[in-house]
């Protein structure tokens, strides 16, 4: 029988805030984060803090989302932000991050309620930039042919089932496999190509309807939705967002 563990060293790991926010401040692809219960950042990590194009910590801490991003992309952030304070979770949500000093970029961000050293409630959370697949993977060769296929036709409606054959997979493993490598489901990947291309278009003077229908929407409504829930705000604010050339590196 193996000796029983001492009670100390059974006893969970914690980590400080302050701890955490140090050792995320060397990771320039992840943003970290806690704020109170009234939404205010208690903690920010410094990639965040120059992804608003500000210069010192003091500048985020203490504020509200609505007082450091634009207010259409403000509301979404604090629309999660009470979900997860009322209780709920969010967990790799995958979302496009728009910053005024840098382009749009892909993440998968988690957020969880935290019970604070006072004992009111507060929310932690993490954003991780989406990485470039993993090409030493031995399969990688298989699903680059299903991901190049879904960059050329993503505009059409196409099934898992047919990507898996163009694969030599099963729809299990397709779907098992791929997330190793691009870290999202085949999808969440023809979801982002589509949003991708929306977000070129928007730029233009195409319809919203139309830019919808030839991204691969089959209907305004539901283009709306997908692209709200992905980018923060509906696709007229985006575009509008855009011609203010108020954020000019948001491409």
């Amino acid at each position: 029988m193996a000796p029983a563990l001492p009670a100390a060293a059974s006893d969970p790991v914690r980590i400080d805030a302050e701890l955490m926010q140090t050792l995320c401040d060397a990771l320039a692809d992840v943003v970290f984060f806690v704020k109170d219960g009234a939404g205010r950042y208690t903690h920010a990590n410094l990639t965040l803090v120059r992804r608003l194009g500000l210069k010192r910590r003091e500048d985020v801490i203490g504020r509200e989302v609505a007082e450091v991003f634009p207010a259409r992309l403000a509301a979404r952030y604090a629309q999660q932000d009470r979900r997860v304070l009322d209780g709920g979770t969010i967990e790799n949500q995958l979302e496009v991050h728009l910053y005024p000093n840098r382009r749009p970029g892909w993440c998968l961000t988690g957020k969880r309620p935290l019970t604070l050293p006072c004992g009111s409630r507060g929310l932690v959370g993490l954003s991780r930039d989406l990485g470039a697949p993993d090409g030493r993977d031995p399969t990688y060769e298989r699903l680059r042919r299903v991901f190049e296929h879904m960059q050329l036709h993503f505009a059409e409606p196409l099934r898992i089932a047919a990507l898996a054959r163009l694969a030599d997979l099963s729809v299990a493993q397709l779907e098992r496999h791929f997330q190793r490598v691009f870290q999202l489901t085949p999808q969440q990947t023809l979801t982002r190509l589509r949003i991708e291309a929306a977000m070129r278009d928007l730029h233009g003077a195409a319809s919203i309807a139309d830019v919808g229908l030839a991204c691969g929407f089959t209907d305004q409504s539901a283009f709306a939705r997908q692209f709200k829930a992905m980018v923060g705000m509906a696709p007229r604010d985006y575009r509008a967002l855009h011609r203010d050339g108020r954020w000019s590196a948001m491409g």
